[in-house]
């Protein structure tokens, strides 16, 4: 069992997911709202969630608690009580992408949350990285 470095590091990067080294850029939807009365319609919510590769029912948890409103969700789209503007929506997802998608480590959006009891964390698929996040 005499192998060198070489090889045992050739053996090591063969394990790791192919995700790790590619280099994609971390493309995320605008929000394309509209304002319906009283409420606003993100029409394009489901869209959001999933290049977030998040749940739509944690999403909507975070928005509706940062906006202080209720939201339910219909299909593809997110319908919130109230008005509220394009940069409100750019900037709340966007805190919500550096709180619960973005590796703390290695800053790449490969993410998941698991829930171990009480507590919930964020495990990077990219680095293996596994740190606590704040419940919404």
């Amino acid at each position: 069992m005499n192998l060198d470095y070489k090889e045992m590091l050739k053996r090591a990067r063969a394990q790791l997911p192919h995700e790790v080294f590619e280099r994609k850029r971390f493309e995320l939807p605008r929000p394309y709202g509209s304002t319906i009365g009283m409420r606003t319609i993100l029409h394009n919510y489901k869209e959001i969630c999933d290049a977030l590769n998040r749940d739509p029912r944690h999403m909507l948890k975070f928005l509706s608690k940062e906006m202080a409103t209720a939201g339910t969700i219909d299909r593809t789209r997110a319908i919130f009580q109230g008005k509220f503007r394009r940069d409100t929506f750019e900037r709340l997802i966007k805190r919500y992408v550096d709180d619960f998608v973005l590796c703390p480590v290695c800053k790449r959006p490969d993410t998941k949350i698991v829930k171990e009891k009480r507590l919930s964390f964020l495990i990077c698929e990219a680095c293996g990285a596994r740190s606590s996040v704040r419940s919404v």
